[in-house]
């Protein structure tokens, strides 16, 4: 054995994260436990603490050696099957067999009820020879507080009981073993780690005692004699190593049946609550249980309702300390996801504290952040109006389901009149779609403002607003009559070559308002290779017009919402092995390359099981139920075995070198909450034969009642060149003004003052309303605030 204090080849190689292919994820519903942990491939991946966000392990596994040579480390050279405790119960078991047929690992994995620890109860048995033929190490590295370098690790104890140490910045862990240690190393990933020594010689014959400053590695042989081959790992965590090792010690001193006990019944207490529709709607496969948890266990602690978008970094063994991939982040268009899946499960508890954390979230100018740490630190900047109209949304949907009386209304009526205010001052158009990408008129985001505009509305009555509720709706209802003019395209090759007259685009750019078409215009394509990132807008599609259905505006069947299912079939819809599913545009980006290669900044976007659920409520209220739940057992399909769902799923031929079947899960995030969330809502659709979470104002108002004639906006941010004749021209600004302006040539000219609509948008509407086609309406401003005039003039034309 050959022995030092320092372990050499400092700082080891460059950190990387692991598989994004999550088997399981779990955590303990006390909020005393402030741990989380992922499993894959048999063993333990990131675990995280003492927030949700903050991952400090990149995995926990064994290594086996024996007689002749013979290596095998569980989770490359084993097969390993994953099952749980109960239905929806995330005490994981797995069962790990040697590819060789040399060795057996059975594990039960969980998280300690009340303490930050982890528990790993392991049973080694050989299949080939005897005990004594084999040598089992444990196998752990660090990821502290989100990375892999700059980790500290040391072979020391703890009240006499050895251990294997790590910190950084100050979060520690500790490993311990209920068996003894036969020996500890640790040592730098790459040079001088337990892996590359056991890998070389068979055992371990390397004794470093510390490893600091960089990406380290910890190493323990485990005496198999003395446990006969049953032994339980302990991973303390603490803000100092003494409080690891004491979490560590005391996990172990504890009793480890009582601990499984109350993780578990903490667990079925939480789903005996749900709706039971695994007993009312039963399905072939059914993942309502599981897409439950895996929303509940993406929660964080010391910040209740903040859940982030999957515990897991996609493409994770491509990925560094500096590219997490946004993914242990809170999206707040995700969250809102989330909270109607919570919703769906009638878990209302749980959505409203996702409410609440909206709440706390909110920026002042009533707008939230594109994605943030749980302390609502924005991580991204950029702004995305879907994002600040879906959490009215949920309000409305919260209120219907009876998760929210008249006092909890009146609590978040603040929080929607600021959002409400936030949308009307800064839409129609996005700076980004709810891709994240492109900024204009997209059909989805579209669909997101103007259903919040209305629901906005009929809380402002309620809380007898009225002024406000009046100019929601006439400013939701002149949105509405403009979407086909922003987005909807005609007379295109792709048109004729589909055999349709038009379809709605996946996104029109900022000037369509003064273009005459959207079809003129060009958008990024992000993502894309140089050459390859920029296309007309009109050939560019998305499934995301279905939101026109989802929000209430449009129905199943209206002409142009058919002819544009046909362009997105034609373009984006594969069939697969487990069933179809979309891709999110033509020439999306987002993926793995051709070859199965990681997506590095450029790929090949790939399938989308959530757009497989969205599609299938759009096949509900089309009245095709049978097609509707065929999808539903697809995104089921699309699942791995543990019944995590991913971002992405493979849609080219199986490349098993890679681990890419088609159908399968990709390199993607998995789960993605998101995609769970969507499932749960469907199974709730389909249950009650309804779309569970459409918003039934707007619905009422654009499908059932004829609204009101709209009027034409204008606005600095939408600068319309033209109104349909009959059409009253609302003049909107951001401050107080008055409107000089004249329908004859400026022969003669009128001031109107503007009027407050008390949302933090001043308006003046022109009698324009009588004026024939061709008229032409003159216009410019002066500010009293500022003492000045516009300096430019203005005009709109009558079609």
């Amino acid at each position: 054995m050959s022995e030092a204090e320092h372990a050499p080849g400092h700082p080891g190689i460059s950190p990387r994260w692991t598989t994004s292919a999550k088997a399981g994820v779990g955590t303990a519903l006390d909020r005393q436990s402030q741990l989380w942990f992922t499993l894959s491939h048999g063993i333990v991946n990131e675990v995280y603490y003492p927030r949700v966000d903050h991952a400090c392990v990149r995995d926990l596994g064994l290594m086996v050696a024996g007689a002749g040579g013979f290596f095998s480390e569980e989770k490359r050279h084993a097969r390993s099957q994953v099952s749980m405790a109960g239905a929806g119960i995330p005490l994981y078991r797995l069962d790990n067999q040697c590819d060789q047929g040399r060795y057996r690992i059975e594990k039960e994995i969980f998280a300690h009820p009340y303490r930050d620890a982890l528990i790993q109860r392991t049973g080694f048995r050989p299949v080939v020879g005897a005990l004594a033929d084999y040598r089992v190490y444990a196998l752990l590295a660090p990821h502290i507080g989100n990375r892999g370098g700059g980790n500290n690790a040391w072979v020391g104890d703890y009240k006499g009981a050895p251990m294997l140490f790590a910190e950084r910045d100050g979060i520690a862990l500790a490993l311990a073993c209920s068996a003894p240690w036969l020996n500890r190393s640790v040592g730098f990933v790459g040079a001088s780690d337990g892996w590359q020594d056991v890998a070389r010689h068979g055992r371990m014959t390397w004794a470093y005692r510390r490893a600091e400053n960089g990406n380290v590695a910890l190493t323990g042989e485990i005496d198999l004699a003395a446990c006969a081959g049953h032994f339980t790992l302990a991973l303390g965590f603490g803000l100092t190593p003494a409080e690891a090792g004491n979490r560590a010690l005391a996990t172990l001193q504890d009793d480890i049946d009582q601990l499984r006990d109350a993780y578990v019944g903490q667990w079925q207490a939480w789903q005996d609550a749900l709706l039971p529709l695994e007993a009312t709607a039963p399905v072939e496969r059914d993942l309502f249980r599981i897409s439950a948890a895996v929303l509940r266990v993406h929660e964080a602690k010391k910040f209740p309702g903040g859940i982030i978008a999957s515990l897991s970094v996609p493409w994770g063994s491509s990925k560094g300390d500096d590219d997490l991939g946004g993914y242990h982040l809170v999206w707040p268009r995700d969250l809102v996801e989330t909270a109607g899946g919570l919703l769906a499960a009638r878990a209302h508890d749980d959505a409203l504290r996702v409410l609440r954390f909206l709440q706390a979230a909110q920026e002042a100018d009533g707008s939230w952040a594109q994605n943030m740490w749980l302390d609502c630190s924005p991580y991204w900047h950029g702004s995305q109006m879907d994002e600040a109209a879906l959490p009215v949304l949920l309000v409305g949907l919260a209120q219907r389901e009876g998760a929210l009386g008249a006092q909890d209304l009146a609590h978040f009526w603040p929080m929607v009149r600021r959002a409400a205010s936030f949308i009307v001052r800064d839409g129609p158009v996005t700076q980004q779609d709810r891709w994240e990408e492109d900024a204009g008129y997209s059909p989805f985001t579209l669909g997101a403002e103007i259903s919040a505009l209305v629901e906005a509305a009929t809380l402002a009555r309620i809380m007898r607003d009225e002024a406000a509720a009046a100019y929601l709706l006439e400013t939701a209802d002149a949105w509405n009559a403009g979407i086909e003019r922003w987005t909807y395209v005609q007379g295109t090759d792709l048109a004729t070559r589909v055999g349709v007259d038009g379809y709605y685009v996946r996104i029109a750019p900022p000037d369509a308002a003064q273009a005459s078409s959207p079809a003129g215009g060009y958008v990024p394509i992000k993502n894309r290779p140089p050459g390859q990132d920029c296309r007309p807008a009109a050939q560019i599609v998305s499934p995301d017009a279905l939101a026109l259905v989802r929000f209430g505006l449009r129905a199943p069947d209206d002409p142009r919402i058919v002819n544009t299912v046909k362009v997105i079939d034609a373009l984006l819809a594969v069939e697969t092995p487990s069933g179809p599913s979309w891709h999110r545009y033509n020439g999306d980006g987002y993926g793995e390359h051709a070859d199965g290669a990681p997506f590095d900044g450029t790929g090949v976007g790939r399938l989308w099981p959530l757009l497989t659920g969205e599609r299938a409520h759009y096949e509900l209220a089309a009245g095709r139920p049978a097609e509707a739940r065929r999808l539903c057992r697809a995104m089921a399909a699309f699942a791995n075995d543990g019944g995590l769902i991913s971002e992405q799923v493979w849609d080219a031929p199986d490349i098993p070198e890679r681990e890419l079947r088609c159908g399968r899960p990709s390199g993607s995030a998995m789960p993605l909450v998101w995609a769970h969330a969507e499932y749960l809502k469907l199974r709730r659709s389909l249950a009650e034969d309804r779309v569970f979470d459409l918003p039934v104002n707007a619905a009422r108002r654009y499908l059932a009642e004829a609204a009101g004639p709209p009027r034409s906006v204008w606005r600095f941010n939408q600068k319309l060149r033209s109104i349909p004749a009959g059409r009253t021209l609302r003049i909107e600004t951001l401050q107080r003004a008055v409107v000089h302006w004249s329908s004859d040539g400026w022969r003669t000219a009128h001031d109107t003052e503007t009027r407050d609509s008390t949302l933090g948008v001043c308006y003046v509407d022109l009698p324009s309303g009588s004026l024939p086609s061709h008229a032409r309406i003159d216009f410019t401003f002066y500010w009293p605030l500022a003492n000045r005039w516009e300096g430019k003039d203005f005009a709109i034309t009558v079609e």
